[in-house]
């Protein structure tokens, strides 16, 4: 990579990247927390997740603005072996899991992609955006009007603002609003804090307290693959939206083993295993992301 190349994808868009970073990262961490629950572990093991994975893949991922973290498919998949085996072995399969994407990105199997179709990609999307919508219902029952309110006055200040400026990412500006007026009227809503306690620490180097041998192997396999292969089918197809949304190329089997490294890092400091984010992908570029820096500042 030349001195050019690493001024357009870093420094191309400093203000837009940095931005757009703000309001993923605010984002991230609701998300991150909840994709812990649904996994069974502790709200720290998705915050560590998401941290380290955005952070790498804004050095090493293919596509600069795609957004990486901890997610809700790979969380289900981790469900039945924290239940039947423990954090443990979450975390061996995690740098498994990234052991063979990177096999798949030398295999150069991110190429397959081109014999998706743009009918499954989209079908994709709908279907995600409905899954989000209906994960976010239970936080619409049995609570006060003030939510109802506070609800439409976000949708009318993320919908409205862009028509009268698009200086600053109306998502950010409906978080730094909506907050400013809950704190000063001591409105009495759920927070991000009801959710999960944050860490209070940085996540250290830890090797997996598993026992080295085929049972383990054989225990972690099967996870570890359909983890890699979950992972790996939800990057590249985000890789090609925001290909899309920029129109813009990125490299497929760079951000398999960019998935690969960070999932295997992930899993040495206490986290899950995470790939590409379409939702946060799409809010990082609609919110003005185009390069590495807009990833970094959200991780």
């Amino acid at each position: 990579m030349n001195l050019s190349s690493i001024r357009q994808t870093w420094f191309a868009n400093v203000r837009g990247d940095l931005l757009a970073g703000i309001v993923v990262a605010l984002a991230l961490i609701p998300e991150a927390i909840a994709f812990s629950i649904i996994a069974g572990v502790d709200p720290k093991v998705g915050l560590y997740a998401s941290f380290s994975i955005c952070v790498i893949i804004a050095f090493a991922g293919g596509r600069p603005g795609m957004i990486s973290a901890a997610t809700g498919a790979m969380a289900l998949v981790m469900v039945m072996l924290v239940k039947d085996h423990g954090l443990q072995y979450l975390l061996a399969a995690t740098v498994l899991t990234g052991v063979l994407q990177i096999l798949a990105g030398v295999l150069k199997l991110g190429a397959l992609m081109r014999f998706v179709s743009r009918s499954v990609i989209t079908g994709f999307v709908n279907a995600l955006a409905i899954l989000i919508f209906m994960a976010q219902l239970p936080e619409l029952t049995n609570v006060s009007w003030v939510v109802y309110a506070m609800t439409a006055a976000g949708l009318a200040i993320i919908y409205g603002l862009p028509y009268i400026t698009k200086a600053i990412p109306s998502p950010l500006v409906t978080i730094v609003v909506l907050t400013a007026v809950s704190i000063a009227m001591g409105l009495d809503i759920r927070t991000v804090g009801d959710m999960g306690e944050l860490p209070s620490s940085l996540p250290v180097f830890l090797l997996p307290d598993v026992p080295l041998n085929l049972d383990t192997l054989k225990i972690i396999l099967p996870y570890s693959m359909t983890l890699a292969v979950v992972g790996l089918l939800e990057s590249m197809m985000t890789a090609s939206i925001v290909d899309d949304l920029t129109d813009t190329p990125s490299n497929k089997n760079r951000e398999c083993m960019g998935q690969g490294v960070a999932n295997i890092a992930t899993g040495f400091i206490g986290g899950m295993a995470g790939c590409a984010m379409i939702g946060q992908s799409v809010i990082n570029v609609k919110s003005g992301g185009r390069g590495r820096l807009s990833a970094l500042t959200a991780g």
